[in-house]
């Protein structure tokens, strides 16, 4: 083998390595409270920062890089929390409509009279479940033309992109 060739061989191993090595680091993703503003880091946050989600492993972060550009941007500024009961028939529209317009959300799924006060105190009014959080913007109760509103202001798309896969049931 030729020292030229033996070099450029070693280098791009080595760089192999390295990209390798940086994605089995974790990531950490928070709301920062000053801006609102949704921050992925590969640094921790400062102490005592609340709802931080750490993913670990090679496919920390992969789904959200398969979205389509302007709903990474999107969910970014304005992160979509749905509010649910275990109970609801119009819960099940709600995730339909989320899940037909390919909007990336996180479910929490509301047990208790005392969450559900919570909530209301949250969204500055009495809640209706299914509930809706777009960014700083909220809507009670499921009314289509009302959240499709907020989520066209969001800059989320009318339809799911090809391939979307819809989010799953909620966690508790």
């Amino acid at each position: 083998m030729h020292p030229t060739t033996a070099v450029r061989f070693a280098a791009i191993a080595a760089a192999l390595l390295t990209a390798s090595a940086v994605n089995a680091q974790q990531t950490y993703r928070w709301i920062d409270a000053r801006s609102g503003v949704t921050v992925i880091s590969d640094r921790p946050p400062p102490p005592g920062t609340p709802g931080v989600t750490v993913s670990e492993g090679a496919n920390a972060g992969e789904d959200e890089q398969r979205l389509p550009y302007a709903i990474r941007q999107a969910s970014a500024r304005f992160p979509v929390v749905l509010y649910t009961s275990a109970d609801c028939g119009a819960c099940q529209q709600a995730r339909v409509l989320l899940n037909g317009r390919g909007v990336p959300f996180v479910e929490k799924l509301l047990t208790s009279q005392d969450e559900l006060t919570a909530l209301g105190r949250q969204l500055g009014g009495d809640a209706v479940l299914p509930s809706i959080s777009v960014g700083r913007q909220s809507a009670t109760g499921f009314t289509a033309a009302t959240w499709n509103e907020l989520l066209d202001f969001a800059g989320y798309p009318a339809t799911a992109p090809y391939g979307f896969k819809p989010a799953g049931p909620p966690r508790e």
